[in-house]
Formats: C-alpha cells, sequence, structure tokens
C-alpha cells in the first residue's frame, strides 16, 4: 500500500506523527476509511475504534470526538481522546464503567446525571473493547 502522511494531534499532545498506509476512524454518520490518494474532507469522529496501518502492521485506539480532515494527501486527526490499544488501562475503564451503572440504575438520577453517565459509559465500552482486542 502507498503510504500518507499522518498526524494525531489531541488536547495533551502530539499521539502519532508519520507515515499510515490506512486509516479508518468512526466519523458521527459511521466508519471513514482513508488511503492514499483520498478525496480532501473533513468530518467530524464520533466514539469507536481507530485502525492505523503503519508499516503493515494494524495498531488500534480508542477515538472518541473531534474531527478529522484529508487535504491534499495529508490527513490529520483531532480527536479530543486517543488512546493506542495498549495504553489504555482496562481496570479503569472497568470502574468507569461501573460507576456509570450505577447511576443508571439508581431511580434517583436527575436527568443530568443520567446522560452524563450514559456519555461515560460509551466511552468506557469503547475503551474496554479496544484493550480487549475487540
Amino acid at each position: 500500500m502507498t503510504p500518507f502522511s499522518l498526524k494525531i494531534v489531541t488536547p495533551d499532545g502530539l499521539a502519532y506523527t508519520g507515515q499510515a498506509e490506512e486509516v479508518i476512524v468512526r466519523t458521527t454518520t459511521g466508519d471513514l476509511g482513508i488511503m492514499a490518494g483520498h478525496i480532501n474532507c473533513v468530518a467530524p469522529l464520533g466514539m469507536g475504534k481507530a485502525t492505523i496501518v503503519i508499516d503493515g502492521k494494524r495498531r488500534y485506539a480508542a477515538c472518541i470526538g473531534g474531527m478529522v480532515s484529508v487535504v491534499d494527501g495529508k490527513v490529520t486527526l483531532v480527536p479530543t481522546t486517543f488512546e493506542w490499544a495498549d495504553k489504555i488501562d482496562a481496570q479503569r475503564a472497568e470502574v468507569s464503567y461501573q460507576r456509570a451503572q450505577d447511576v443508571l440504575r439508581n431511580k434517583n438520577s436527575t436527568n443530568t446525571e443520567i446522560k452524563l453517565a450514559e456519555a461515560r459509559l460509551r466511552r468506557a465500552l469503547v475503551r474496554k473493547n479496544v484493550a480487549s482486542g475487540r
């Protein structure tokens, strides 16, 4: 596969810069696959597993929120959260998942608490799935 320039920048800093052969990310409307020669585009990122092919090897990450752009063959991911699978703290994701479940089971939770817990639950599920290799 033909490589292209990829930069992944988060609020915490640069997560990756270099060449890649393929990028698959979840946008708010579905998965987007990018290879060399992709047309220029900008899309909002959803919540899901990102697949990045570097030197013929697939790497996975939890990619949540933000945007992706392709401009003149250069791909830039600007996610709110980006965690390589091997860096995800699976125990922390499980604790977050359980806390969210507790709020959702509580009949006295406010609408705001429920909405925040639902978002926390979705993020935790993405992290758990990516960390487990699913």
